[in-house]
């Protein structure tokens, strides 16, 4: 089957399935509700839905934590707030990704490997997974591709600085 790509926005309040292409490995999907879409930036919330927990050594994520996941269509990152089940944070994971896409009704987006996690108390920035980066092949692929993926993870690190609040508002 063929994807094709939506030009109209999700409507707030709708489910939708949320897809991250991480090939060559198996794509990630699961629900989430969308709480805003302005055409630029889309809002979902979601509960965890991997392993009933998932420990980083720096976090662990279990399954009353909720994840506020902002995606953009034109920029090569996503920000995700995460919060326990009673709404403490616990601070950010950012995946760097292809600008997101609607496709026969669900969110995608392309995972390029790296990733950085800001705690709550803004006291550790980390940068993430850059071996598997270097493993994908990416920079031979596509180079393009990885230098933006690169500039994307320095970005997220500059915006880290203030807690995301110059990029989500708050």
């Amino acid at each position: 089957m063929h994807d094709t790509e939506s030009t109209g926005t999700l409507t707030p309040g709708s489910e939708v399935t949320v897809r991250l292409v991480k090939h060559p490995r198996p794509d990630v999907r699961y629900a989430a509700v969308v709480t805003s879409d302005d055409g630029t930036r889309i809002t979902v919330r979601a509960p965890w839905s991997g392993p009933p927990v998932r420990d980083f050594g720096f976090v662990r994520f279990e399954q009353e934590d909720v994840f506020t996941e902002h995606y953009w269509r034109d920029r090569w990152y996503s920000v995700k707030e995460v919060r326990t089940g009673d709404g403490a944070l616990k601070g950010w994971y950012c995946d760097v990704t292809r600008p997101a896409s609607v496709r026969d009704g669900a969110l995608v987006v392309q995972d390029l490997d790296l990733d950085l996690w800001l705690s709550a108390d803004r006291s550790t920035v980390l940068r993430l997974d850059e071996d598997e980066f270097q493993a994908s092949g990416i920079e031979q692929r596509d180079p393009a591709a990885a230098a933006r993926a690169r500039e994307a993870l320095d970005e997220l690190e500059q915006l880290s600085h203030d807690g995301f609040t110059g990029l989500l508002g708050g």
